[in-house]
């Protein structure tokens, strides 16, 4: 298995892993409480989900790279 393969399978699982994290984070009381205040999510829960989502979508282009 070359190494852009494994780099690339590691940026996938580490961006589900962001995201998720930042999913049960907005589940949090502190975050129920700032969304509901402000109708938006706090910035922590916002900078996961969008790590997550460069992570995962870098690994799935590099992925399909020969």
């Amino acid at each position: 298995m070359s190494m852009l393969k494994v780099i690339s399978i590691a940026l996938i699982v580490a961006g589900i892993g962001l995201a998720f994290w930042g999913y049960q984070l907005s589940d949090s009381v502190g975050s129920a409480i700032n969304q509901t205040l402000t109708g938006a999510y706090t910035d922590k829960v916002m900078a996961l989900y969008i790590a997550g989502a460069v992570c995962f979508v870098t690994g799935v282009v590099l992925s399909s790279k020969k």
